[in-house]
């Protein structure tokens, strides 16, 4: 056998075995079970709202006018495109919904809607994308008066700031917490429109900061989490130096105390509060730090979880039902009980990220008594 020929074999070799290797990786994501860890003390109670084969992703809630109102992006996949668009959909029991509503812009992705009920009308925040990466460049509102016939997307708050979702201690002034469109750095914004935002302060600089959230501990004090992804190649092979920024500041919100959690990496954070805790939903990496790719890789596996927020702690409580592409959640007080959408890859398998965020994925809602969420917090 010839030289040229023997390197030729090995080669062909080298590339079956490669070939095997990445089908045998992708056959494992695809077959392997499901193993969230749902802690039967939290009494969740789970229902599918939307399966229709796209990729549905990044849920908000709201309770108004006596009604349920549910938004969500559609797309083909997870990854930027000018095809995906906002649904909003009502109800008035959380079960049955009607689709009353498709929103989109022109030439643009547009993802991560946020509701707020201000005045007498119903605004609608998202944040549109031009490229191929999920890297937002703005924040746009949309106003309605009824829920169901909405204006067309407009700018709105400072160019370049991505707001998330607003909260009100007072019902009279909002605050939003934001972060910037090239990462790093995230600041509080204050209105009482919820269309003209005055910047309050700055509330952290560098490890990446991205999505920040916010709400109220019974004094009046704020409480803030923000996703630090760690270094700036974090997006794609994670970072065993990701954490949770946990900042808390005293009203006029302009000196913030920080701490880091190691708990997780809380990406698409929902924070709500219910009798004197703080409370939130979010992405959970049951990975940890152990793995060679590090924490929030796109190899890794990914849940939606609940969580307990403390000024100088992030307390993990329970997964929901989750795999693959999955969190972004949104959360209603309703009576006894905490109703929250999110979305998931196929539940009955334990997909990568990489694959969940090119597979479908379906919108859920939970069920939570307020009681049980309270007891296993008080467990922990």
């Amino acid at each position: 056998m010839s030289a040229a020929r023997r390197v030729l074999k090995v080669l062909s070799l080298a590339l079956a075995f490669v070939l095997l290797f990445v089908m045998s990786v992708a056959g494992f994501w695809f077959l392997r079970p499901n193993r969230s860890d749902v802690d039967p003390a939290l009494g969740a109670e789970i229902w599918p709202v939307v399966n229709d084969g796209f990729h549905n992703s990044n849920t908000h809630l709201i309770h108004w006018r006596d009604h349920f109102y549910l938004v969500h992006a559609r797309s083909r996949f997870h990854m930027g495109n000018d095809e995906s668009r906002l649904v909003v959909w009502r109800s008035a029991d959380a079960r049955e919904w009607e689709e009353i509503a498709l929103l989109g812009m022109p030439d643009a992705d547009i993802r991560d809607p946020k509701f707020a009920a201000i005045g007498d009308g119903l605004l609608l925040y998202a944040l549109p994308n031009n490229g191929f990466e999920p890297e937002p460049y703005g924040t746009v509102v949309a106003a309605s008066s009824n829920g169901q016939t909405w204006s067309s997307f407009a700018d709105v708050g400072e160019p370049g700031w991505l707001l998330w979702e607003p909260k009100t201690f007072d019902g009279e002034t909002w605050y939003a917490t934001a972060y910037w469109h090239e990462h790093g750095r995230s600041a509080l914004f204050k209105s009482v429109d919820g269309l003209a935002w005055e910047r309050v302060s700055a509330i952290h600089e560098g490890d990446r900061n991205d999505e920040t959230a916010n709400d109220f501990l019974p004094d009046g004090r704020m409480l803030v989490t923000a996703r630090l992804e760690g270094d700036d190649r974090a997006w794609h092979q994670g970072s065993k130096n990701a954490a949770t920024l946990l900042a808390v500041a005293e009203p006029p919100y302009t000196e913030w105390a920080t701490t880091r959690s190691l708990t997780t990496r809380l990406d698409g954070p929902a924070l709500f509060r219910y009798n004197g805790r703080v409370y939130a939903v979010g992405r959970y990496d049951p990975e940890g730090r152990e793995k060679w790719y590090g924490m929030s890789s796109l190899l890794g596996r990914k849940r939606t979880a609940v969580y307990e927020v403390r000024p100088d702690a992030l307390i993990y409580l329970s997964d929901l039902p989750s795999a693959g592409d999955t969190s972004y959640a949104g959360v209603v007080i309703h009576g006894e009980d905490a109703y929250i959408s999110y979305y998931s890859s196929d539940t009955e398998r334990d997909y990568a990220w990489l694959l969940g965020a090119l597979l479908p994925s379906d919108i859920l809602m939970a069920r939570v008594p307020l009681a049980r969420l309270e007891a296993l917090a008080t467990s922990r």
